[in-house]
């Protein structure tokens, strides 16, 4: 089976995979960069004549092109969608890894379409088969790799490499801006094909990574297969797989994957409501990554040098020399996210996030609503203080939100159900973004900035903070809402950390099954029970 290291084993293996994840995630960044700088190129544009803005358009012809530029742009998003949907589906049946190098590959043969597809006949017809065929590689890399990173890193560091994660997406976007102005300067064709064949570099060293290293050991347990979990959790913390802490490590994960099994997640049991309130976690999951895209967030990104250009009215050279001083702003905006995300919390940084961003596209509509020189300047302000509140608040939160909020019995749903919120919605954001501003440059910028406004709203009712509190606890918060007729919200807030045994014992008297909601009872679990702490894998009784 897939548990080989490559001769690696301890930290340097931990360092290995993260390294291979965040290149992964990079490639979301990366093609959100790319195609916000080659949409302008001089010979992108030359070769996909279509996609070209005249000096004298009409306005029916600017409508038409906005479209076909939202079209070829969102087109990507839609193949993340489908390879989202499919890892929903059949992702834990072929294991992280197999899914990741899956995902790589498909990834390589889109870019390889839209590399090599030739002018002169149905040229955009085959760049949009390529970015579809990328984004279904994409779609599938970004549902798979969070969990397989998650499930490889010990629970003390799983918020900070989601926040490395966001990070790697800025920075895919960095790259890709300065990559596509260094080769602006090119009079060939290459100008547009070298960023997109870039792609491949990267997917290959997912794809390796994924080939090399070893499948999580949660999914081996889930498949029944004991003695490769133990062999994986063994090299993942540099010892022997008979050793005490991986058979103590090994106990908890068999406990989960037999609570979980006690009632299998199915969407049946997303509505069964109750006291753990199902139907309302994954809804808040998903309005992480609904609200992270119509709250601008790529509005701004896909389409910055056009803004730059059409809107602001900046010479073509300049406006490509600020696409890549915002990429750069945003990927060094992403630092103070590391050091937050524990200390200021989730629901906080929610809602700094949703009225800063808010702010800055007021400013940003305010400067366009009468066109002048000093106002352009204005607006290209409101852009960037965006990008800087959205790098620490809203890229990394959606990603770590969903697996904490939702309840083990349908965790996996949950987080699912939210990426593929994520890839749906941003397909909508991308697709209407330009026929919008074409229409009307400042209300565009309106609209999103009530949304953020909304955002306020609704993440001071319904966001719960689980910083710092174990998942376990997020049942007893909603349970105890659910009881004492309070907003979750509150009860969080006057709620004091709790330990496993006072989760236990909360979890009891709130008439919680401590099996169905992944109350593993670790204090008779491998700590005070040697019959079962020290029991190895080949002696499990075989469960049925």
């Amino acid at each position: 089976m897939w548990t080989t290291t490559s001769g690696l084993s301890g930290r340097p293996l931990r360092l290995s995979i993260t390294f291979a994840a965040v290149v992964g995630f990079s490639l979301f960044g990366y093609n959100q960069g790319m195609m916000a700088g080659i949409l302008s190129g001089t010979e992108f544009t030359a070769n996909f004549p279509i996609l070209a803005m005249p000096d004298d358009a009409t306005a029916s012809q600017k409508h038409y092109i906005d479209v076909i530029r939202g079209a070829v742009t969102s087109c990507y998003e839609l193949g993340c969608f489908f390879g989202a949907l499919f890892s929903m589906f059949y992702g834990d049946r072929l294991g992280r890894t197999r899914l990741i190098c899956m995902g790589a590959s498909i990834l390589i043969l889109g870019a390889l379409i839209t590399t090599l597809c030739f002018t002169g006949k149905w040229e955009v017809g085959q760049f949009v088969i390529g970015r579809v065929v990328s984004g279904v590689g994409n779609g599938l890399n970004t549902a798979t790799i969070p969990v397989w990173q998650s499930e490889c890193s010990g629970a003390h560091n799983r918020g900070f490499l989601v926040c490395f994660e966001g990070a790697m997406i800025a920075g895919g976007t960095f790259i890709a801006y300065w990559v596509v102005f260094g080769l602006s300067y090119v009079p060939e064709s290459v100008q547009w094909r070298f960023p997109v064949a870039l792609q491949i570099f990267f997917a290959l060293i997912v794809a390796g990574g994924a080939l090399m290293l070893p499948d999580s050991p949660s999914w081996f347990v889930k498949r029944g297969l004991d003695k490769e979990a133990c062999e994986v959790l063994g090299k993942l913390k540099g010892t022997s797989p008979d050793s005490d802490e991986v058979l103590r490590d090994f106990n908890f994960l068999k406990q989960d994957v037999e609570s979980s099994k006690n009632t299998q997640s199915n969407w049946k049991t997303v509505f069964t409501f109750g006291k753990t309130q199902e139907f309302q976690r994954l809804l808040i999951g998903c309005s992480g990554q609904f609200f992270q895209q119509f709250t601008g967030c790529n509005a701004a990104i896909y389409y910055s040098t056009l803004l730059f250009e059409e809107h602001l009215h900046m010479e073509k050279e300049l406006s490509l020399i600020m696409g890549g001083v915002f990429a750069t702003v945003y990927a060094l905006a992403t630092i103070p996210s590391f050091f937050m995300i524990e200390r200021v919390g989730r629901r906080n940084l929610y809602l700094i996030g949703f009225l800063g961003q808010g702010l800055s596209f007021v400013i940003t509509f305010a400067c366009l609503i009468k066109e002048s020189e000093q106002n352009s300047k204005g607006a290209a302000v409101g852009i960037f203080l965006f990008i800087v509140f959205f790098a620490f608040t809203l890229l990394p939160l959606p990603w770590i939100y969903p697996p904490e909020i939702n309840p083990l019995r349908t965790r996996t749903i949950g987080a699912s159900a939210s990426t593929c919120t994520n890839w749906i919605c941003n397909f909508a954001v991308v697709m209407f973004t330009p026929l919008f501003a074409g229409q009307s440059p400042w209300g565009v910028y309106l609209f999103f900035a009530l949304f953020n406004f909304l955002g306020v709203i609704f993440g001071f009712f319904f966001y719960v903070e689980t910083a710092g509190r174990e998942l376990e606890e997020i049942d007893i918060v909603y349970a105890k809402a659910h009881v004492e007729g309070k907003m979750p919200w509150k009860v969080a807030k006057d709620l004091p950390k709790l330990s496993f045994e006072e989760i236990t014992q909360q979890s009891r008297e709130l008439g919680l099954d401590t099996n169905d909601h992944g109350v593993h009872e670790k204090s008779e679990l491998g700590l005070t029970s040697a019959s079962d702490s020290d029991q190895k894998p080949e002696e499990l009784p075989e469960r049925q």
